[in-house]
């Protein structure tokens, strides 16, 4: 049999010339173990999906009963499916009111192409504004309320009438006008190098929103579900979007999307037109058992609580190394600045030498991150944290 090394070069198309490229053969926790045996450190959840760890067995149950009963039976929204249902509701009773009706699709890029859409549909207005940092995504509607122009200068044109503005800048909310038909942000900006906005702005957008009669959109695909130390990030700023996007960790590390909200706007896109927004696979059955799984998971077996006060001995542990310019943090959000994307690479190639998983940001090249899943527990941080400053410790000649 030809290496996975060989097969992944030959057959597999490549996003970068230069990736991590372990081979792994099991995971187990918050650990992966590559086909020698060597275990890894999953400090980074998978960028943001394994946030229940690996191999949950409620999770692993759940996938198991719904395979022998049935895969897929038909396109979205035409039969009656159980699995789809039980999600459903298990979303909708982590959320306040008005959101309170789930559109499930394939992953997070999908969502946030179904709120635009429906961020269209129901105001009847052309315009979008993101923010400076954004990253939504790589379909052409979500790359349109991306930032990195370095990432999307290849593929335009791109959805026209998207304004970009400063987030935290009170003044340019103005440019959030009657044409506008949703402003979409993340509650805590990932690819940016977590980036945590001010409560008072995020308040002040909501009421900018309202006057104008404008959409607000949180993409919490990668900042929901727990990772910044509550269930969705909203809830620690005061306010409530009228779309929320979710993806990533929803499904305990199988491939899902939702879009939800207030069921008048959501029942906009069953006419004019009819099958306004349609998926094949999009709830899928084997998916849904999975969601509505790994949410009892977060009921019952998540302690964001720890989350939160773990997260804080983390960033202090890292703040004081001297080899660190700034951390930040929300939960189990991290983004550490170093001097320099040399000195990000040593770590990241460091720590994986030593058994343990970093990554670095597209558009934040100076800073490393670390997302570590909800579930570790404190002599598991201690030794993860070991590794990584072993590793900033040999940064001296760099």
């Amino acid at each position: 049999m030809e290496h996975n090394a060989v097969l992944f070069d030959r057959h597999l198309a490549q996003t970068t010339w230069h990736p991590l490229a372990l081979s792994i053969e099991r995971a187990s926790g918050i650990y992966l173990y590559d086909q020698e045996g060597k275990r890894y450190f999953d400090f980074i959840s998978g960028i943001g999906v394994n946030n229940i760890g690996h191999g949950n067995r409620k999770v692993i149950d759940a996938i198991r009963t719904q395979s022998e009963k049935y895969l897929h039976a038909m396109v979205y929204g035409e039969f009656l499916l159980e699995p789809q249902a039980r999600a459903a509701r298990a979303l909708a009773a982590t959320l306040p009111a008005p959101l309170d009706t789930c559109y499930f699709v394939n992953s997070g890029t999908e969502a946030n192409e179904a709120a635009i859409k429906l961020s269209r549909r129901v105001t009847g207005r052309p315009n979008l504004v993101a923010f400076q940092g954004a990253y939504h995504g790589n379909t052409l509607g979500s790359l349109s309320v991306s930032a990195n122009e370095r990432k999307k200068s290849a593929f335009r044109p791109l959805l026209p009438g998207v304004r970009f503005i400063d987030p935290g800048d009170h003044d340019q909310l103005n440019r959030i006008d009657e044409s506008v038909a949703g402003v979409i942000i993340e509650t805590v900006q990932g690819d940016a190098g977590v980036r945590i906005p001010g409560a008072a702005y995020l308040q002040a957008l909501r009421r900018r929103c309202d006057e104008t009669g404008t959409l607000l959109v949180c993409d919490e695909i990668q900042c929901g579900m727990g990772r910044t130390g509550s269930m969705w990030a909203f809830s620690q700023f005061g306010f409530v979007p009228d779309i929320l996007t979710a993806g990533k960790a929803l499904a305990g590390g199988l491939p899902v999307g939702a879009m939800v909200s207030a069921r008048s706007h959501m029942e906009q896109l069953a006419s004019a037109p009819e099958l306004g927004h349609i998926t094949t696979f999009g709830g899928h059955p084997l998916v849904c058992a999975s969601v509505a799984a790994t949410l009892e998971v977060y009921a019952e077996e998540i302690n964001l609580g720890f989350v939160r006060e773990n997260g804080h001995y983390i960033a202090g542990r890292l703040a004081a190394h001297r080899a660190v310019r700034e951390v930040r943090q929300i939960g189990y959000y991290f983004a550490i600045d170093l001097r320099g994307a040399e000195a990000v690479q040593h770590v990241v190639n460091t720590c994986m030498d030593q058994g343990l998983i970093t990554f670095w940001f597209l558009s934040c090249p100076w800073s490393f991150r670390i997302a570590p899943p909800l579930t570790i527990t404190r002599e598991e941080t201690d030794a993860a944290l070991q590794i990584i400053e072993d590793a900033l410790s040999g940064l001296s000649g760099i």
